[in-house]
């Protein structure tokens, strides 16, 4: 018989990655039909944590659970709701946020459990409690909630009143003393005391798990598997860390996707399973006081973030900021070509 009760203080979130809108003519309809191409795991400790942080992580464009394309009618909006696509959870987000329909209505279209509603109504209302204030009215208990609930600094900066960044957001908080913790995954449920390296942060925690590591080096891997981004930036993020490793650097993976092997903890000194945003990685990368950030291994996902960690101070390793951002921004590599006189061929 068990001597312990296995305890597990931590919420997990997966979403599919579909790219159904890359194909003409193809059913945006979820069955039993395997449709997906890649998957994305979120950790927190509570489900408005983990929920929303997911939701970014399965397209950076996603702000986090609230509306993120319009349904023009009832009509077009009850229908998504009734019928199973990859924009459900912002069908539900529209609904809570434009009031157009209760968690009761809601329930009887969907079928989804009353719980799940209620807690992501209860991220609606934290919203609605926010957006009457400015960065500077904004009350530390109201922003302490928010971050409870899983918003991040941008979704805040666009949700108060007036012209508020992201930077302002985050020193602000800062200010307050409202900082996320560094948790450490339990994998032995309690039974015995558990030493892994399986890191996430989150800020409904009062302590940190670990202390910081004092240097080394970030690797930010590839995110979720897509449409043309797969496997190989697995390979170059999990090629990184074993060299740096062998060149006796400490190295540690930043990423999301439970189908790598860089998410497997033994590979590297510390694993965090978090967001490839601006935010997080700062904050793992101030916590941890790292020596540097390889980014040009993961692909599209932490190459698009490269210019504005640059622009916050974070020392990025092997290709500049400046050069990457020139072969990932189609306009400027277009007039790069223009300018030696290279063909190309036309893309709008």
């Amino acid at each position: 018989q068990a001597c312990s009760e296995p305890s597990l203080d931590y919420i997990v979130t997966k979403i599919p990655r579909w790219d159904m809108s890359k194909f003409d003519g193809v059913s945006t309809e979820i069955g039993s039909a395997m449709k997906s191409v890649g998957e994305v795991m979120a950790i927190g400790r509570t489900l408005e944590e983990s929920i929303q942080k997911a939701a970014r992580m399965v397209d950076p464009a996603n702000p986090g659970f609230q509306p993120h394309m319009r349904f023009d009618t009832m009509e077009d909006l009850r229908q998504e709701l009734a019928v199973p696509t990859d924009k459900r959870l912002f069908a539900i987000a529209q609904a809570m946020h434009e009031k157009s329909l209760s968690v009761e209505e809601i329930n009887d279209i969907t079928k989804i459990d009353h719980w799940f509603l209620r807690r992501l109504e209860s991220i609606v209302q934290t919203w609605d409690r926010v957006k009457e204030h400015t960065v500077e009215s904004l009350p530390s208990g109201l922003m302490r909630e928010a971050k409870e609930k899983g918003y991040s600094d941008v979704q805040i900066s666009g949700c108060l009143s007036g012209d508020t960044t992201e930077d302002q957001v985050r020193a602000s908080r800062i200010a307050a003393g409202i900082m996320p913790v560094t948790k450490q995954i339990d994998t032995l449920a309690a039974e015995y005391p558990a030493n892994t390296n399986y890191l996430y942060m989150t800020y409904n925690g009062t302590e940190n798990d670990v202390e910081p590591q004092d240097g080394g080096i970030m690797v930010l891997g590839s995110g979720a598997y897509r449409i043309g981004s797969s496997i190989e930036f697995d390979w170059c993020g999990v090629s990184c860390i074993r060299a740096l490793r062998k060149m006796g650097y400490k190295a540690t993976m930043v990423n999301y996707n439970p189908e790598t092997v860089s998410t497997d903890y033994d590979e590297c000194d510390r694993l965090y399973f978090e967001e490839l945003s601006r935010e997080r990685v700062l904050d793992i990368y101030q916590r941890d006081q790292a020596d540097g950030v390889v980014i040009s291994v993961g692909g599209q996902i932490p190459n698009n973030i490269a210019v504005p960690l640059a622009g916050a101070g974070v020392h990025i390793m092997g290709t500049p900021a400046d050069m990457i951002d020139n072969a990932e921004d189609r306009k400027r590599f277009s007039a790069a070509l223009d300018e030696i006189g290279v063909q190309k061929s036309w893309w709008r």
